[in-house]
């Protein structure tokens, strides 16, 4: 008798899994029977939730109060607006003044809007070192910023990178009929940001301090986690034209107020064809204003009720007994006396 036959045979019993339903596949499945009455109430029941949804979403957007002002081509008063925003000794405030059509409840969130502006850009995103902004032992460590990495000297540039580099640095002071408003700054960025991004313990160095700047400039005296336009400009947006929000005001505005605005406008949107825009909006449950949620939820919800309301139709006119296997004969019979 061979016996590594049989050493064989006793390893691979030995190896051989218990025996479960699971590791078999025979748990017990739910295999429903798709009757032309439970398509047609399947479509029906969704089509109404999903008609609900959307006008209830239309309605909460339809409240929403939004004023936009873009103001980047009446705040240059040359044409030669490139040269204009480079010039450090022109005077670069800016006062616009908006009418309210509805009133506006409180908190109002106050957003800049920027177009033309692809922060997706594979290289403008990777400029950064996610190392740097959160551990301070690894403050030095700026091999993911190119081209704002270091200083001249070789000192590491604290936030580093593009995208810290061309902050947002336009200012905005506001009043409504002519009373100074306070703007709260605070907690307008992501908690997860602030907690697990951006350490309490690192301050800016050696930032700006370049022969070409970016944009706004950091205090060295506050820590990244709590320079939260900071945090919010680096939280890069996925389209050219987008919001970040900029602060909120805490008071009514009622209707036909007058709201004055005086810019501070710094920031260099011309080189690249860009625009600039100030955002005053309400918000609701569903957030901003967005008419796409609710388009989209009456879009779906109108299909299904079709589709059932064609189910309907389709059953009339061919209606079969369930389990009715006479059709089969009646093909059969035609078949025969076609051949």
């Amino acid at each position: 008798m061979d016996t590594s036959d049989s050493e064989g045979d006793s390893r691979k019993s030995n190896n051989k899994p218990k025996y479960s339903k699971f590791s078999q596949q025979e748990l017990p499945a739910c295999k429903p029977r798709l009757t032309p009455g439970t398509v047609v109430v399947a479509f029906s029941l969704i089509g109404v939730i999903f008609i609900l949804i959307g006008l209830a979403s239309l309605s909460a957007s339809q409240e929403i109060v939004e004023l936009v002002d873009r103001y980047d081509a009446d705040c240059v008063p040359t044409g030669d607006k490139v040269g204009f925003i480079q010039n450090s000794e022109t005077d670069k405030i800016c006062t616009r003044t908006l009418t309210v059509p509805k009133h506006m409840k409180s908190p109002i969130h106050i957003y800049y809007q920027i177009s033309g502006f692809y922060q997706n850009y594979r290289r403008y995103v990777k400029s950064r070192s996610d190392k740097q902004l959160r551990y301070k032992n690894d403050v030095h460590v700026t091999k993911d910023c190119h081209y704002e990495a270091n200083t001249d000297d070789g000192a590491p540039i604290v936030p580093c990178g593009l995208i810290a580099w061309s902050m947002f640095n336009d200012t905005f002071a506001i009043s409504v009929n002519k009373n100074t408003i306070e703007v709260n700054k605070k907690d307008i960025a992501w908690k997860s940001d602030k907690n697990n991004k951006f350490g309490s313990d690192i301050y800016p160095s050696n930032f700006q301090k370049g022969s070409l700047i970016g944009g706004a400039k950091l205090n060295e005296s506050i820590p990244l986690s709590e320079q939260e336009d900071l945090i919010v400009w680096m939280r890069t947006a996925a389209l050219p034209t987008f919001r970040k929000l900029y602060g909120r005001i805490e008071t009514d505005i009622m209707a036909n107020d007058q709201v004055t605005v005086v810019i501070q406008n710094n920031y260099n949107t011309y080189s690249f064809g860009g625009s600039k825009a100030l955002v005053l909006s309400t918000t609701t449950w569903i957030g901003g204003k967005n008419n796409f949620i609710g388009v989209a939820y009456l879009t779906l919800g109108s299909l299904c009720l079709f589709l059932a309301m064609g189910f309907i139709v389709l059953y009339m006119v061919k209606r079969r007994t369930l389990g009715d296997p006479t059709y089969l004969s009646w093909n059969r019979d035609t078949l025969d006396h076609r051949y």
